[in-house]
């Protein structure tokens, strides 16, 4: 007798489950139950759809060969039954049954299962803010909402729009926003954007979005929408806002509605509780993708982190062991990537601020660098930040911003992560080298380095943010730049003693030996041959500004 697997839901994870059992097992009787109307779809290209870099919406739900993944491409190439705008009511465990109901017909029906799969994903918060009902107050979680939102942009309906969250979806819809020529401003009420990083490359993020016209109000609480019978004004502890639209991209919860009514395991987390094999509490029910908990590869803790790679790893775990196999999903690092206009902005593992919480004692390093051979037209600068534990010396995390290519260098920081290696490990790992591609020592294995060395003692680094802490408490430091004249006529820090590295050594005696002395530079490398001079020249008090001029997030003397 065939096996009877039942999916709920259609989106991302439970079509990469149906699939796979197929493949898996020709004889199984697979049904997937989703409440909307659209299967499949690639939910997080929806910002591109709405500013039009991705043409058409069935682009979204078609085949990298143009296929469109409807029922009929479902039942037809993959012999699996959809039945789409159907919402699942009940789970029946004792009988193992679910009740359901399709939209637009009154009747409920039932249907069995040997197997069940919850693939429910996640839905966005919407808090209860006066006005919250008002028209043109969009989220962006599905196709329903692009096409609401790309339809007031055609009707040139949308020139101010207020953008509330600054987390992933928040940052790509302001692109796509402003791109389709909205003045965007963007509220978050925690200190920065993108939680993904720490502080100071977030800032950067900010900084960046700045220049493209965006007005970013961080520590800034939403208290209340105006408007007739469409929304007019937002209301914020930082002051009013006009707004012809608003976009909540303020996060979303996982769906465990069902879950929690059969009386399954809920984590710590809020979302379904499964094994590594990810059943659920009860055997015959497993979970998947945005609606479930994970664990931290680093800590061993649960956690919440729903990403559309994560649902589809989990969804074939899942068919594997549905039809007798035996694999394992063992957790995430939170590996994320994301395009902030020209900026690539990507992460893994802990941040400093997450690994400080957690106990660690952490060294960080910031690098900038280029992403390949700097006479290679179209090179760009990429900014990398290591998070290494000081006892062991292995790789904690990584993160990375700037226009150049980052995410294949945070895809190494993950592997090197996943196989616990030390930056001293990281740092003879033999990458490829072609000048189009990347530098001879690429720029992840530079911060490795720059890690060592601070490690070993060799390096004293000191961050922007305590040196920018030190400027403002006016103490009696020197902010020793040594670049060249023509740098430093065009942009300088408060402050700050100008000497050029190539007179250094012939202008040693003009620094005082009883003072601290912090060295920089564009990137700091020319200052950290600088704290070499000063420290053969009898200078015990230096130290290396983190990440150079590029890096530093507060402002600066212009020309």
């Amino acid at each position: 007798m065939s096996s009877k697997i039942l999916i709920i839901g259609g989106v991302a994870a439970g079509p990469k489950v149906a699939s796979k059992v197929m493949r898996l097992d020709p004889t199984a009787e697979v049904t997937v139950l989703e409440k909307g109307k659209f299967l499949s779809y690639a939910g997080c290209g929806l910002p591109y759809y709405v500013s039009g870099k991705v043409k058409e919406q069935k682009d979204l739900m078609s085949t990298p060969v143009g296929v469109v993944r409807d029922a009929a491409f479902f039942q037809k190439v993959k012999n699996v039954k959809v039945l789409n705008e159907t919402e699942a009511l009940e789970i029946d465990r004792a009988r193992k049954r679910v009740r359901a109901r399709t939209h637009g017909k009154g009747e409920d029906f039932l249907l069995d299962y040997d197997k069940l799969v919850l693939a429910t994903g996640a839905k966005p918060v919407v808090p209860p803010i006066p006005g919250i009902k008002l028209g043109n107050i969009f989220t962006l979680h599905g196709v329903h909402d692009a096409e609401g939102i790309k339809a007031l942009l055609a009707q040139s309906k949308a020139r101010d729009v207020v953008m509330i969250g600054g987390g992933l979806i928040g940052v790509e819809t302001t692109e796509a926003l402003v791109e389709s020529g909205c003045r965007v401003t963007l509220v978050e009420m925690l200190p920065q954007v993108l939680r993904i990083l720490d502080w100071e490359l977030a800032r950067l993020v900010e900084k960046h979005m700045e220049s493209h016209g965006v007005k970013v109000l961080t520590n800034a609480q939403v208290t209340a929408f105006e408007g007739d019978a469409t929304v007019r004004e937002v209301i914020t502890t930082r002051g009013r806002l006009p707004a012809d639209m608003v976009v909540l991209a303020i996060g979303v919860r996982p769906n465990v509605d069902l879950a929690r009514a059969a009386e399954l395991a809920i984590g710590l987390t809020g979302a379904i509780q499964v094994d590594d094999t990810q059943r659920t509490s009860d055997p015959d029910i497993y979970a998947v993708g945005d609606c479930v908990q994970t664990t931290d590869l680093i800590t061993g803790k649960p956690c919440f982190v729903p990403l559309g790679s994560t649902a589809n790893k989990q969804g074939r775990v899942a068919a594997i062991n549905i039809c007798g196999g035996t694999d394992r999903f063992p957790g995430v690092l939170g590996s994320t990537v994301c395009k902030v206009f020209d900026y690539c902005v990507a992460r893994t593992g802990l941040t400093e601020t997450a690994a400080r919480q957690l106990g660690f004692e952490p060294v960080t390093v910031l690098v900038p660098d280029m992403d390949r051979a700097h006479y290679m037209p179209g090179s760009s600068l990429i900014i990398t930040k290591l998070v290494v534990d000081s006892r062991t010396r292995k790789l904690l995390g990584a993160q990375i911003v700037g226009p150049g290519v980052g995410d294949k260098r945070v895809d190494v920081a993950a592997m090197a992560i996943t196989a616990e290696m030390t930056v001293d490990q990281l740092s003879k790992a033999d990458l490829c080298y072609a000048p189009p591609y990347a530098t001879a020592v690429d720029a992840v294995l530079t911060a490795a380095n720059v890690a060592r060395n601070k490690l070993d003692g060799e390096l004293i680094g000191i961050t922007a943010m305590e040196v920018q802490q030190r400027i403002e408490a006016k103490d009696d430091f020197v902010l020793l730049d040594v670049r060249s004249p023509a740098e430093h006529d065009a942009e300088r820090l408060p402050g700050s003693t100008f000497i050029p590295l190539g007179a250094l050594r012939a202008r040693v005696g003009e620094l005082p030996k009883d003072k601290e002395i912090v060295a920089f530079c564009k990137v700091s490398l020319r200052g950290y041959e600088a704290a070499k001079i000063l420290q053969a020249s009898g200078f015990t008090r230096v130290r290396v500004m983190d990440g150079g001029l590029i890096a530093w997030p507060y402002d600066k003397i212009t020309k």
